[in-house]
């Protein structure tokens, strides 16, 4: 376990009745009414280098993302399936960052970083989801790709809007599949102290050893699901990929390289997102690393792809640059227009 560096008996609470109660309307464990989110508290000298860092880079996720959702929903010449899938792919970044890195900057700044019932099991949940829900479109982009070189001729037949809208659609209830069973089984059990999260956020694992009680059913689900969830997501990822391999093997030297063009910037986000995931996976396990260093591990794995991919596709793909550039000069008599007005 953990040393804290405040005394976590006077945070037990009052109750240790085992059964729920209504608050306000809303359903809590008896006892516990919120959690405290431990973070980096042993770091007092390099806090603000940390608050500093990790807000440039939330500025950074939030900016180039927001700027591909706008160049691809208002470019006519990116009107193409493949730019379909990255602006959702990127308003799943910009969300999934939301759900933990506000609350961590704000915890930097007070000296016990506190959140309610509710609001952990909300953030638990849709770090999850949306976390499942970035590699589900990763496979559907891969799918896209496939057939965009393995069946170029088809490939607007296939990719209708009707079916990159249910491509889109299951990605999302996979990831529902995938979470609702483990994030409701932790809710519906009891918390009757203590209430410390040893983690930078309300991470499942972390808060389910807060239970009162069992939890080896609850481990299992987890797991099993986490299973679900990344082997099917590889599984077809590879599987495309391995499709896209044979098919080239058959192509000239010119075609080939055009078709491995179209897919590098995807692959390259693939094989950072697994990745940095076997990484987070082993260090847990293998390495000797600190709380807090296992903490800056995590935070530095949930926002790496976030924060890499608008970068990985503007530098890869020529199209998507272009268009930025043009958004980019479209603007720019605007704002120096705007610059002579306020001068004057």
């Amino acid at each position: 376990m953990v040393n804290l560096a405040f005394d976590e008996d006077s945070y037990l609470p009052s109750s240790s009745n085992h059964r729920s109660r209504s608050v306000n309307g809303t359903w809590e464990p008896d006892g516990v009414t919120f959690f405290i989110i431990q973070g980096l508290v042993n770091i007092n000298e390099r806090k603000m280098i940390l608050f500093v860092i990790l807000l440039l880079g939330y500025i950074a996720i939030l900016g180039g993302n927001s700027l591909i959702i706008f160049v691809a929903l208002n470019d006519p010449k990116l009107a193409s399936p493949m730019y379909f899938f990255l602006y959702h792919l990127s308003f799943v970044d910009i969300v999934y960052t939301t759900t933990t890195i506000p609350k961590m900057l704000s915890g930097f700044l007070t000296d016990m970083n506190t959140i309610s019932v509710p609001g952990c099991f909300l953030q638990m949940h849709f770090f999850i989801q949306l976390g499942v829900t970035a590699y589900a479109i990763l496979t559907v982009m891969a799918y896209d790709r496939y057939v965009a070189i393995c069946n170029p001729l088809r490939y607007t037949a296939v990719m209708t809007r009707p079916v990159r809208l249910l491509l889109i659609a299951g990605a999302w209830a996979f990831a529902i599949f995938c979470t609702l069973p483990a994030t409701s089984m932790t809710w519906s059990r009891t918390y009757c102290g203590p209430n410390v999260v040893r983690n930078g956020w309300c991470d499942l694992s972390s808060v389910r050893r807060l239970v009162c009680g069992n939890t080896f059913l609850d481990n299992i689900v987890s797991v099993s699901f986490a299973i679900v969830a990344l082997l099917t997501t590889g599984v077809l990822i590879l599987t495309s990929y391995v499709l896209i391999g044979v098919s080239m093997s058959r192509m000239g030297v010119a075609q080939r390289l055009k078709a491995f063009g179209t897919c590098a910037a995807h692959l390259t986000v693939v094989s950072i997102s697994y990745g940095s995931a076997s990484f987070v996976y082993i260090s847990y396990r293998v390495g000797n690393f600190s709380p807090e260093d296992r903490i800056i591990v995590s935070v530095l794995f949930s926002a790496l792809t976030p924060f890499l991919n608008p970068i990985i596709y503007s530098l890869r793909n020529k199209e998507l640059r272009e268009s930025i550039r043009r958004t980019v000069s479209r603007f720019r008599p605007a704002a120096v227009a705007a610059m002579k007005d306020v001068n004057t």
